[in-house]
């Protein structure tokens, strides 16, 4: 449930300064999210509504129990750097997000920072590609870098900007209509037969190389469905490149293009024949 509620609501418990135990006048209970919400606060002060951001019931909503395990604990510096990265996602991206993202951002981010402290850096396989076809997405990343550095004083691997940048592609995702996300399934699995005819081969669905081209298709099926054409100038270098080395796959990723123009009108970029090209060298390669 987002937004705030007609009935006057009472603290019932501060877990940080941006998030509380609600008791609303009918006795029900709701995690209350909002910068500053439960600063300088005590159970039983009423709340400030205009600070109210997002509202989780928790009858009817198991993930304000996990809200409560995750930001309880979450030391308050981290809070408030989720919450300013949210605040300027919103910003940036036009765009309203469900409470979720509080829950998925600060659980990635809080044990990102106990990585890093640890000295454990992980690569993103995807990093290219978000660079590459989600750019304000992942200039949002660099920036949740730079804020969690201001907040918390930990200054993390490159890479995790990939994967700030991947929830807020996704979250963007969680209000696609039912049709919508047919529409995508229905892309990836057609695209997937094209290669399997194309090579006439059975994938390894275990494998390292099919997934990373499975969760590329999501991605590029989600831009197919939006409309989403990435504009940028081709890089022909790498793509004589791909085209010289990987023949077989080069074909295969233009009668993808050819499918997708025809089917759904949209215009297959250069620097995706590229992508397409590398993965499906890869997937096939698997066998």
């Amino acid at each position: 449930m987002e937004g705030g509620m007609g009935k006057t609501m009472k603290i019932g418990k501060v877990y940080n300064n941006n998030v509380v135990l609600a008791e609303a006048g009918d006795a029900s209970e709701v995690i209350v999210m909002g910068k500053g919400i439960g600063f300088q606060k005590r159970t039983g002060d009423a709340i400030d509504k205009s600070l109210i951001e997002k509202t989780f019931v928790i009858q009817e909503n198991d993930s304000a129990d996990q809200l409560k395990a995750i930001y309880q604990d979450l030391p308050q510096e981290e809070s408030d750097a989720i919450f300013k990265i949210i605040q300027e996602a919103e910003t940036r991206l036009d765009h309203t997000f469900q409470a979720n993202v509080y829950l998925t951002l600060a659980d990635h981010i809080h044990y990102a920072i106990q990585r890093t402290k640890e000295g454990i850096d992980l690569t993103n396989p995807l990093a290219f590609e978000v660079k590459k076809f989600y750019r304000r997405e992942y200039e949002l990343g660099k920036i949740g870098l730079e804020l969690i550095a201001e907040h918390t004083g930990v200054l993390m691997a490159p890479d995790e900007a990939t994967s700030i940048a991947l929830h807020f592609v996704n979250a963007q995702k969680e209000g696609q209509l039912i049709e919508e996300t047919m529409k995508v399934t229905r892309i990836v699995q057609d695209i997937l037969n094209i290669v399997r005819l194309h090579f006439g081969v059975a994938f390894d669905e275990d494998s390292i190389s099919y997934n990373r081209f499975y969760t590329h298709l999501q991605y590029f099926a989600q831009r197919v469905v939006m409309g989403d054409v990435f504009q940028t100038a081709p890089d022909t270098f790498l793509l004589e490149q791909v085209k010289g080395n990987y023949p077989a796959a080069f074909t295969c990723a233009n009668k993808i293009s050819t499918y997708v123009g025809g089917a759904h009108h949209f215009q297959v970029g250069t620097d995706e024949i590229v992508y397409l090209t590398i993965h499906i060298h890869r997937v096939v390669q698997q066998k």
